[in-house]
């Protein structure tokens, strides 16, 4: 039996509480996540799938995400902040994004573009890590956050800048405890 191939993916849909704000996450059959999103930028994660899976090609549908990736996350903001890094991730991303996003999850305190370009063998591709990071589907389990500017200025966060220094500060708080 074929698949159709026009057919809309069906991908489930949580709210979950954060000290953040609420936070969306995003799964598959396979209980992968696919995107992760504060609610107040939930445009992000339809822009998202619009370009990765093509315009009407994603339903999302309210449901339970796997429990062990809401566990993780509430470990993250307990102060566990390695938790995050075993929940299992598909991006969608281009070559590049994707390895731009596989050093990210590899990364423990704030680096810059360039030194995450230096970690992938393109030392001299800080505007592309740039927009790779810009394009990261998953908030806080992709920790993009953690990019700041050459000078370690913080520099744009999808979430915003009140965000993005929250979370540097606990992640430094907690950077013991990793």
């Amino acid at each position: 039996m074929t698949r159709d191939s026009t057919a809309a993916a069906t991908l489930t849909l949580e709210a979950v509480e954060t000290p953040l704000g609420d936070f969306l996450l995003v799964t598959d059959a396979e209980g992968l996540l696919r995107a992760a999103e504060f609610a107040d930028c939930e445009h992000r994660l339809h822009r998202h799938f619009g370009r990765r899976l093509g315009p009407n090609r994603t339903r999302l549908v309210a449901g339970r995400v796997p429990d062990a990736i809401k566990a993780a996350l509430a470990a993250y903001f307990a102060g566990d902040i390695a938790a995050i890094d075993g929940i299992a991730v598909r991006g969608d991303g281009t070559p590049f994004q994707e390895s731009v996003w596989a050093a990210l999850r590899t990364v423990r305190h704030p680096t810059t573009y360039v030194g995450l370009g230096a970690r992938i063998g393109r030392p001299d591709a800080a505007r592309a890590v740039g927009h790779a990071n810009g394009a990261n589907p998953m908030s806080i389990v992709v920790p993009c956050h953690r990019l700041v500017g050459a000078d370690g200025a913080l520099t744009g966060y999808g979430g915003g800048i009140a965000r993005k220094r929250w979370l540097l500060d606990h992640e430094a708080a907690h950077a013991a405890a990793d």
